[in-house]
């Protein structure tokens, strides 16, 4: 079983979260050091999300820095699924409108996205935060900025699939120490709820349409099996119970018809029969849930003779 914990250091920028997991997914999230560093000055603006708070506070305090988000959109606005293995990359964007003073092309200027589980940004139980930003400017005051978010299976678990949500946050180090800064020069500006998707468990589906050739009129046996991430074992497993439809088309059409909708075993495995009438592919299609994204298996073609 994986335990994770947000851990704080007590002189400047701070570790982020941590993991204690087995030696083989040891290594940690993959966030540049300026943006970890920028994400601490961060929380030391907020209350309560970790024991920097109090520790920050002999280090001084971040002042308000005069930076607003807008159009912050996470995976192009759609839900993000998640395998077994593979690290998923996720876009990032947003607008970022700054005042004159502030320079956005400072190389201690960081703009990024947190990606998080939980109530709020402060009080998040799980997060991915983004690289830094590269941001265009399309004016003196105004910025399009986009980023990438890595989300890697290796750190999730079950429980974590299900609602997300987005803050933004941009800090300004104005030439102080990341990893010791004086709080008291530094800016910072963070916006929470920005935006909210689902983080899914990859799901797959198969499907196998016999006897193959089959007369005109007998009978098809229909099989497959629903499966999904199960990111507490890092294999796939069988969705249970779930509702898939039985979808036909024939040979010359383009269009997928539902013949019927059944529901998987306690396994996800699924069969059910039809009856022969055209030469056709034969399809389940699951429509999804709040933690498993829709699918459709790939067509399995019968002769019918």
């Amino acid at each position: 079983m994986r335990i994770r914990a947000t851990v704080a250091a007590v002189t400047g920028a701070v570790a982020l979260s941590a993991l204690a997991v087995p030696a083989a997914q040891a290594a940690e999230p993959k966030v540049p050091a300026d943006v970890v560093g920028a994400r601490e000055a961060v929380q030391s603006a907020t209350s309560g999300k970790s024991a920097f708070a109090a520790a920050a506070a002999a280090e001084g305090t971040p002042y308000a820095l005069d930076v607003s988000f807008s159009n912050v959109k996470v995976n192009n606005g759609k839900n993000i699924a998640v395998g077994t293995t593979n690290v998923v990359k996720v876009p990032v964007s947003f607008t970022l409108t700054h005042d004159k003073s502030v320079n956005i092309k400072a190389s201690d200027f960081v703009a990024a996205v947190d990606l998080y589980r939980g109530p709020s940004f402060e009080e998040s139980y799980w997060d991915f935060t983004s690289d830094d930003a590269t941001c265009t400017a399309s004016s003196a005051t105004v910025a399009s900025c986009k980023a990438t978010v890595e989300v890697d299976p290796l750190w999730l678990l079950n429980e974590d699939a299900g609602s997300w949500k987005a803050a933004a946050f941009a800090v300004a180090f104005n030439g102080e120490d990341q990893d010791d800064p004086n709080l008291d020069n530094v800016g910072v500006a963070v916006k929470d709820g920005v935006a909210s998707f689902k983080l899914q468990r990859y799901s797959k589906l198969t499907v196998n349409a016999s006897p193959e050739p089959v007369k005109k009129g007998k009978t098809i046996t229909v099989t497959g099996k629903l499966t999904r991430a199960n990111w507490d074992t890092g294999k796939y497993a069988g969705y249970a119970t779930q509702s898939v439809k039985l979808q036909y088309r024939k040979k010359s059409a383009s269009t997928y018809t539902t013949l019927k909708t059944i529901k998987g075993d306690s396994t996800g495995y699924l069969k059910t029969t039809t009856t022969a009438s055209a030469d056709g592919y034969y399809r389940f299609s699951f429509a999804g849930t709040t933690t498993t994204p829709a699918v459709n298996a790939a067509g399995d073609y019968v002769d019918v003779q």
